[in-house]
């Protein structure tokens, strides 16, 4: 992928870093809003990708997940003991195991959506009308940003 000139001009190179600063502050703050402290991000984030994508071996959700298999193997062994996921045959091949999320699973992502939904909901409230829809005109940029 080519990286785009961003150099052009000051007011790009300060979008950029004012929208870096921003997203990574309010990453930081969603994190806090947990349901389940015992759970690390990365776990929480394996759960968000079974969410997302379905069912997946270890290998792809590593691939995913931007960690190692050895890594990814220890993480499901984790979710699988405090039963979040559980491992079943692949379909097609034998050696190996599909990953799946399970009802508890599904049941506490949903509510840590709910909770830091609510969390961001109070938070954008003290946004005026002109920030609010200039927030909604954002939100599918931010998101294609997320998934590129």
């Amino acid at each position: 992928m080519n990286m785009p000139d961003l150099s052009r001009t000051p007011d790009d190179t300060a979008a950029v870093n004012a929208l870096r600063s921003g997203v990574m502050r309010l990453s930081r703050r969603l994190k806090h809003q947990r349901v389940d402290e015992s759970l690390s991000p990365t776990e929480m984030s394996v759960l968000g990708t079974l969410a997302r994508c379905g069912s997946a071996t270890p290998g792809e959700l590593a691939r995913k997940e931007h960690v190692q298999p050895p890594s990814m193997t220890r993480i499901v062994a984790l979710l699988e003991a405090k039963e979040l996921v559980r491992l079943e045959p692949h379909p097609e091949d034998r050696r190996q195991k599909v990953v799946r999320q399970t009802e508890r699973a599904e049941a506490m992502l949903e509510e840590s959506r709910r909770k830091r939904n609510a969390w961001l909901a109070e938070l954008a409230g003290n946004l005026d009308e002109d920030e609010w829809a200039t927030l909604r005109a954002a939100a599918p940029v931010l998101e294609k940003l997320a998934h590129l």
